[in-house]
């Protein structure tokens, strides 16, 4: 009793406060007409014009006519009155009787005008609606007409319901009744109360559909004891009985409109099953029985848009289809796989049926439970091929999900009312699965493969269709791609131990393959005039650069894995690595101008460019020490290193195209820098190359490689950077560059101090003669080419543009 009145208490001090609130509002309601009402005043002032002498004068003496009266007209007589004090005249719209009117007309009908319009208050905001959702109280003010109509009947019924119960049981207890009579108690008792609810079904509906909904319990756990109890008829007699009261249940709901009696009919339908289960795995009947349970679910929900039914019965049907799963045996695997697939293909036609017929929209709900289905159907598939041992159909059973979701979002694309977002749901499945069938059925490489050619694909499918789907799946796919790529080249290229066949092989197919693809769809981007919509865009150069890329690593990784496994412990790899490099660049440089594709801009190709001679640069100590191994040891054939000149000759021929893109530009000061880093990176790789020339020649048993190298320091390359000095100041008096001369005379000055400081010591007086005999002359020739040009060497920069 004392949780009951602090109940009781409870719900009075939340009515008052609800109260209360409805009273502040009126209040508050009363404030702002009172306000309006003196902004109206005031203006009524404000336009009245003021009253003078003289306006008073005439007011007293004009005559005031009376209007006639209603019934006959009747000439008033002029009535004099004394003058009084002006006195504000009442205003009603519609006067029901004729008062005496002043003659102000102007300013009665100004008032009319301004009483009749709306007056805009300038200190005041009205109060905005409260568009929030309605609290339960303010739902259901009168709590007790909500108790009164929604609880109590509910609660009244389950009562009633455990009162028969406790009553058979009482007599059945006290052998009041045998055992067909207590089945026939309790038939008559769930009868007589959905009779009382077909009577009081027009005038009371709601407690109606509760009347019946507690009938039909009685009818399920009736006919239950019935089977379980007493034994009264076989399994399959029950079982026949349970479902005519299902689709006695189901008629009613449909006869009530109440989804509320479809689910109690559901929820019985689904336990009849187990009331009448003797144990035995009869998993034909259990299977079929839920088909046909479905298969009436289908029918209401193609009229009815029950999706609490639809939530329901997944839910129940997923529960008992898992249950029943583990306990299949390999005998009877195939029968779960196909009642399985059926179950699939009803539940997709329920969740969309009613929505199609009558072309509404898909909520979250929908989406919710197809996604689920496709998910469940999807994992069980696996499960149940993985249990027959027929992994190999695995992949043909993801591809057939794909076909079979296309196949469904092109029955539903016909319909052009349906809700286009299904279509995508479906497209995106099916591009799902498609995916995921080459990491299922493939391995390794293959996977790779098969996602760069679904990745061109859906992109042009895209392009076709204009659908964003398809695109934002072809570059995922794409990346996916490059991720498995990853992968394999670890795999393949990883195990250094494992000879590949040269070119032929899975590791350079695989890479060419993924490189083709990105070129694809630099294509394909290429060519889309229209710009791709949405918040994602990519930069079409992404997937020509990476397609560049990956084409170079495909030879590069093949021939460092070729010379590693068949030349292990040497810098072979290095060497011819090193000479495909340079081709690679030289032959992308002249191509690019042909194709539209790979034909970036020159900053970025001056960028490719000097990378590759300085990575070349930068690795010529290598060449050296090969070099030493070759000629010294002899454990590797002299040779190969024929094929370093082929580098070299090609590094040459970047420099020289470096130099021409370098002559593009028209800022000076991006021409002087240039002029002194070329100048530098010539000097640094004629002088190592030739150093490597001359110790191919020169080596024999009598000079060694160190002797060789000591005298061409000292000797060698004075000489030829007296020469390269020549060539430069020469190129800097033709093209009229003052920091090429001056780069020219550093490198002059840099030999002479080397010569005089470092050289002049421990050489051979032949050397001495030739190194300072090409010196004295390379001088004199500069020295006259300075004076022969002496003029134009001193306007050249003043007119060049800076």
């Amino acid at each position: 009793m004392d949780v009951l009145a602090v109940f009781l208490l409870v719900i009075v001090i939340i009515m008052m406060l609800n109260h209360k609130g409805s009273l502040n509002n009126k209040i508050r309601e009363l404030e702002f007409r009172i306000f309006e009402l003196k902004e109206i005043i005031e203006k009524l002032k404000i336009t009245r014009p003021p009253v003078t002498e003289d306006v008073k004068k005439a007011e007293a003496s004009a005559p005031v006519i009376t209007p006639p009266p209603p019934v006959a007209p009747v000439i008033p007589e002029p009535v004099v009155e004394t003058p009084q004090p002006p006195v504000e005249a009442e205003i009603k719209p519609e006067p029901v009787t004729s008062p005496k009117v002043e003659r102000q007309p102007e300013v009665i009908e100004d008032s009319f005008s301004i009483i009749n319009r709306p007056v805009k208050t300038r200190d005041y905001e009205p109060i905005k609606p409260i568009t929030s959702k309605p609290s339960f109280f303010e739902r259901h003010p009168d709590l007790e007409k909500f108790i009164g109509e929604n609880l109590v009947n509910k609660i009244g019924i389950a009562i009633l319901v455990l009162a028969i119960g406790f009553f058979v049981k009482y007599a059945i207890d006290n052998d009041w009744i045998g055992l067909v009579g207590r089945v026939g108690i309790g038939i008559v008792c769930g009868g007589i109360l959905i009779g009382v609810a077909h009577m009081l079904r027009n005038s009371y509906k709601a407690f109606s559909s509760v009347l019946v909904g507690g009938g039909l319990a009685v009818f399920y756990f009736t006919i239950t004891l019935a089977f379980q109890q007493f034994h009264l008829f076989g399994q399959t007699t029950a079982f026949i009985i349970l479902i005519v009261i299902t689709i006695f249940a189901v008629v009613l709901s449909l006869l009530y409109d109440k989804q509320e009696l479809a689910v109690i009919a559901l929820v019985g339908g689904f336990a009849s099953p187990f009331m009448v289960s003797n144990g035995s795995a009869n998993y034909n009947g259990l299977f079929i029985y839920l088909l046909i349970l479905n298969t009436g679910l289908l029918i209401i929900a193609y009229y009815k848009a029950w999706r609490i039914l639809n939530i329901v019965s997944f839910g129940f049907t997923v529960i008992v289809f898992s249950t029943v799963l583990y306990t299949l045996t390999a005998a009877t695997y195939h029968i779960g796989f196909t009642f399985a697939s059926i179950f699939y293909a009803l539940y997709f036609a329920i969740n969309i049926a009613n929505n199609v017929r009558e072309n509404k929209k898909f909520i979250a709900s929908d989406f919710s439970i197809l996604l689920l289905n496709t998910g469940l159907y999807f994992a069980t598939g696996l499960y149940l091929l993985t249990m027959m041992h027929d992994e190999q159909y695995r992949g043909l059973f993801c591809v057939s999900l794909a076909v079979v979701n296309l196949v469904l979002s092109y029955i539903l694309f016909r319909n052009r009312k349906v809700d286009i977002n299904i279509l995508y749901l479906l497209i995106g499945i099916t591009l799902t699965f498609i995916s995921l069938a080459a990491p299922i059925q493939l391995h390794g490489h293959s996977i790779t493969i098969f996602w760069a050619s679904e990745a061109v694909l859906l992109y042009w499918l895209y392009q076709k269709s204009n659908i964003n789907l398809m695109r934002y799946t072809s570059l995922l796919l794409w990346i996916a791609m490059l991720l498995s790529l990853l992968m394999d080249w670890e795999q393949i290229y990883g195990n250094t131990n494992v000879t590949l066949t040269v070119i032929a092989n899975k590791g350079f197919i695989t890479t060419l393959c993924a490189a083709v693809s990105s070129f694809l769809l630099a294509v394909l981007m290429f060519k889309d005039t229209t710009e791709a919509t949405g918040r994602f865009k990519v930069d079409k150069r992404v997937f020509s650069i990476t397609g560049l890329v990956l084409l170079y690593l495909s030879g590069l990784l093949e021939i460092n894995h070729q010379f590693v496994t068949r030349f292990p412990y040497t810098d072979l790899n290095i060497l011819y690595m090193m000479v495909y490099t340079p081709v690679f660049v030289f032959i992308y440089y002249v191509v690019s101008f042909k194709i539209a594709v790979i034909n970036f801009t020159d900053n970025l190709k001056l960028g490719l460019l000097l990378a590759c001679i300085t990575i070349y640069l930068l690795l010529t100590p290598l060449f050296f020490n090969l070099q030493h191994v070759m000629l010294e040891t002899g454990k590797v054939p002299a040779a190969h290193f024929m094929a370093h000149w082929v580098g070299a000759i090609f590094t040459g021929l970047l420099l020289y195209r470096v130099i021409a893109l370098t002559r593009k530009n028209e800022k000076a000061g991006i021409i002087t820098l240039f002029t002194w880093v070329l100048s530098v990176a010539v000097v640094v790789f004629l002088s190592l190359e030739v150093s490597l020339m001359s110790n191919l020649l020169f080596y024999n048993k009598v000079n060694s490689i160190d002797r060789i190298e000591t005298v061409y320091i000292k000797t060698g390359l004075p000489i030829l950077w007296g020469l390269l000095s020549f060539a430069l100041m020469w190129l800097g008096m033709k093209h009229k560059q003052r920091a090429m001369r001056v780069a020219s005379l550093t490198l002059f000055s840099i030999t002479l101090l080397k010569l005089f400081l470092f050289d002049i010591k421990n050489i051979p007086i032949w050397g001495k003669i030739a190194a300072f005999f090409c010196l004295g002359i390379l001088l004199l020739i500069v020295s006259f080419i300075y004076q022969k040009d002496k003029k134009n060497t001193a306007t050249d920069e003043a007119n060049k543009p800076e």
